[in-house]
């Protein structure tokens, strides 16, 4: 999806009259890797990433909330073509619902403007977004044009499992073909990705304190050890 839009803030595009590219919105199990996809998605598209916090939008000051979101506005405007990723944006939001009785509506007036200038925006800020829980998003978030497509990140299969030990093993340095990894993927049923490249760290402390290397052995009895 990604791949057949990354010519999309090019001058050709825009000559052909193509449309700007929103973003997309992730949800789904919490260590499956969206985050990483975030950040991959400016790798491939060729442009600078940003991250939005959401918790530092707030001030204490009567009007500087809304301030504050103005300026990551500009900010962002200024720098496109850009990825503008807001990592766990539930919690950012998780005022909105309830404003009137916990922060005088700041909340709901800050997530208001977001979502007018997600709407409304021309510059081409391709925004990127994650979520944990949906239930928390409100509806008017999720409707199309906010964003362009929305996906549900689940935990890995078996085959996908393999990719994440191989991956992990070779970030740890090690060769992934002195493992039987197609074991280490059965054994890790249900696991994410998050939980498999603990389950490494914690093989090599163990290793390490034993003045040896970590080994397929090793891992599967670790294994046991964990409640994924």
């Amino acid at each position: 999806w990604l791949e057949c839009r990354k010519a999309a803030f090019s001058q050709k595009a825009i000559d052909y009259g193509l449309p700007t590219p929103k973003g997309f919105l992730l949800v789904g199990v919490s260590g499956c890797g969206k985050s990483l996809v975030a950040k991959a998605t400016a790798s491939i598209l060729g442009v600078p990433l940003l991250k939005l916090d959401a918790g530092r939008l707030f001030g204490s000051l009567v009007g500087q909330s809304e301030a504050n979101l103005r300026s990551v506005m500009q900010t962002a405007e200024a720098i496109a073509p850009c990825v503008l990723w807001i990592d766990e944006i539930e919690k950012g939001l998780a005022g909105s619902k309830s404003s009137g009785q916990t922060d005088g509506g700041t909340s709901a007036r800050v997530f208001g403007s977001f979502l007018q200038w997600m709407q409304e925006k021309t510059a081409p800020v391709f925004v990127v977004a994650t979520a944990n829980d949906i239930t928390s998003l409100p509806p008017e978030f999720q409707r199309k044009g906010r964003f362009d497509e929305m996906w549900f990140v689940d935990l890995p299969d078996h085959d996908e499992r393999e990719d994440i030990w191989e991956i992990q093993i070779k970030k740890f340095k090690r060769n992934p073909k002195k493992y039987y990894v197609e074991e280490l993927a059965a054994a890790t049923g249900g696991w994410t990705g998050a939980e498999i490249e603990a389950l490494f760290s914690e093989s090599l402390f163990n290793a390490f304190d034993d003045g040896t290397e970590p080994t397929t052995k090793l891992l599967l009895e670790l294994s046991k050890t964990v409640v994924p």
